[in-house]
């Protein structure tokens, strides 16, 4: 199992039992996905209200264009891009994360302190910025600050910790929100069923069967997807 298919596995299983963003109180509203700032604001159950904050939303600017490319580098380190279904960056997470941040004010100083710890470790130990810093390079400084203790409170972990695992956080939820996400996880939405019936060997294990003039009558599921014709005169044609 790659990294994409564990990070899938994780978010999957764990999603709907825990809060996915550090810092929620049990005051605060529940989150739901926002739309990505790329897009138009269609029919997406929000309120006339809900919907005009949106907007406002997403006309404002909040981080600079050095944060963005270092939110970007970061991002793609998270879940990197792949042939099939594209990466972070490709799902629009970046900007993702600044909407997040302008939607939940308590984020954005996380998330800058962060972007600053970064910087500062990427030139203690590479004397250049993160986002120049050569692949091996930057997974160096990410494998320092990746893997929390277990049994410690995150909060308690230092802001290198603290600021990775909530862009952990941030990258999964915006990219397995997202359009290419949700293909990737290979939902489907409601699918239609198909009953044949009781299975044979129930059947015959009870001593029952169905009767053939009964079956008759029921839906060929082999042929459930074709369409009826119809003639002038309103006679069933096949």
């Amino acid at each position: 199992m790659d990294r994409r298919d564990s990070l899938k596995s994780l978010f999957v299983g764990s999603l709907a039992g825990t809060s996915l963003l550090t810092g929620c109180t049990p005051e605060e509203k529940a989150l739901e996905p926002a739309p990505s700032p790329t897009s138009t604001l269609g029919p997406y159950g929000r309120t006339p209200e809900e919907k005009e904050r949106d907007q406002k939303l997403m006309q404002e600017t909040l981080f600079t264009e050095d944060e963005l490319a270092t939110l970007a580098v970061l991002c793609d380190i998270i879940l990197p891009t792949n042939d099939e279904f594209g990466g972070a960056v490709d799902a629009n997470v970046p900007e993702f994360v600044e909407f997040m941040a302008k939607d939940i004010p308590a984020y954005e100083l996380p998330i800058r302190g962060g972007l600053m710890w970064l910087n500062n470790r990427a030139f203690k130990d590479f004397n250049q910025e993160f986002k120049a810093c050569t692949p091996e390079q930057q997974t160096s400084i990410i494998e320092e600050i990746a893997y929390p203790e277990v049994d410690v409170p995150i909060s308690s972990q230092g802001t290198g910790i603290i600021f990775f695992s909530l862009m952990r956080d941030l990258t999964m939820t915006g990219y397995y929100t997202s359009k290419i996400g949700v293909k990737a996880l290979g939902y489907q939405g409601n699918m239609a069923n198909t009953w044949d019936g009781v299975p044979e060997e129930v059947l015959q294990e009870h001593g029952l069967n169905y009767e053939e003039e009964w079956l008759a009558k029921c839906i060929n599921q082999e042929t459930r997807n074709e369409v009826a014709q119809w003639d002038d005169e309103g006679n069933l044609i096949n």
